[in-house]
Parts: structure tokens; C-alpha cells; sequence
């Protein structure tokens, strides 16, 4: 389980503890100081998340963006900058769960778009991002693509300690941006 807000926290966390089986359960340290508004289903104490479960952060009709953790924060900064400078409806979709991956949400967002692009902050080999697609190009969603998936991820680097470093190295929002745009042919 990869978790990206709050709610994906305590929902998560109690499925996880729930769960007769064992459950790894990654938080990004990135995200221990962000705030996120929580509802009130969300503090209901029997409000628990399904695991296997994606959550669409954003409805979208032009791009799917899927991604986990850290990287949906991103993802819905970069998906409004599209919206509002080049008028591209991304959907945001928050895995939430690694594995099992699901896959139903994937296929189903992929054939609602025509266009998949995957977010994550680690190395390109051996990615989750390399998973999804190859789940989407095995599947009956490939027919659906419009141009080939693409995938955003940090640098082939070890991380670097220097934050400008740091920084340079990390996803950002114009990576993701850069990426669709070019998807688009924009």
C-alpha cells in the first residue's frame, strides 16, 4: 500500500491492520508536513479503505495520469496547470494499492481516455509505471490508445544529498506536463 493523503492514511492503515495477511505499508516522508481536508465520512471510525482499491482524485476525459503516493500530489498540480493553460481534462487516478494492482480501474480510465501516462518518483527499471503499462498493453485497452504510454519518473541516479540536487532529480509538475503535451502533439 502506497498511500498520498490523509484519508488514504487512516483508511489504509486500518485495512492494512485489518488484513489477516502481512501488508507493507509505504508513506513518503515527503508528505508528513502537507495538510489535506479530510470529510466527515473520511473521521467516521468505520470508514476503511478496500485494499486493491484505486480512488479517482480527478475525473478527466483527455489523459489518464496514474500514479501512487507522493507522485498524485503532483500529478493533480500538474493535471490543473493542463486544464487551465491548455485546456487538456487529465484524470488523476491514486492507486493506492501496489498489490495488487488495480487493474480494472486502469483498463477502464485507459479506454475512457485514449492516452496513459504513469507517475512515480523512483528509478525507470523495474517501475510500477512499467507494470501498468505493460497490464494495459496486454489487455483490450491497448486497441483503445491513441499514441504510445508514456512514463514519468525521478532520475537513474542515486538521490542526491545537495537539495538543488535533490530537487532536480525528483518529479515535478513540468515533467508530467512536458510529457502529456507531447503525448497531445501540443
Amino acid at each position: 500500500m502506497a498511500p498520498y493523503s490523509s484519508e488514504d492514511c487512516k483508511a489504509m492503515l486500518k485495512a492494512a491492520i485489518r488484513d489477516p495477511n502481512p501488508v507493507v505499508f509505504l508513506e513518503n516522508e515527503i508528505l508528513y508536513g502537507k495538510a489535506f481536508e479530510v470529510s466527515d465520512e473520511v473521521l467516521d471510525k468505520n470508514y476503511v479503505a478496500e485494499i486493491g482499491k484505486s480512488k479517482i482524485e480527478k475525473e478527466g476525459t483527455d489523459v489518464s495520469i496514474i500514479s501512487f503516493g507522493y507522485g498524485v500530489g503532483i500529478s493533480l498540480e500538474a493535471a490543473e496547470i493542463l486544464q487551465e493553460q491548455h485546456g487538456i481534462n487529465c484524470e488523476v487516478v491514486n492507486l493506492r494499492t501496489l498489490r495488487p494492482l488495480d487493474t480494472d480501474s486502469i483498463i477502464k480510465s485507459v479506454k475512457k481516455t485514449n492516452h496513459l501516462v504513469t507517475v512515480e518518483t523512483g528509478w525507470p527499471q523495474c517501475g510500477i509505471g512499467a507494470e501498468i503499462i505493460t497490464t494495459v498493453m496486454e489487455s483490450d485497452a491497448f486497441d483503445y490508445l491513441d499514441a504510445p504510454c508514456n512514463r514519468v519518473t525521478g532520475a537513474d541516479l542515486p538521490m542526491p544529498y545537495a537539495k538543488n540536487m535533490e530537487d532536480e532529480a525528483n518529479i515535478k509538475a513540468s515533467d508530467i506536463i512536458t510529457s502529456v503535451l507531447k503525448m497531445k502533439n501540443l
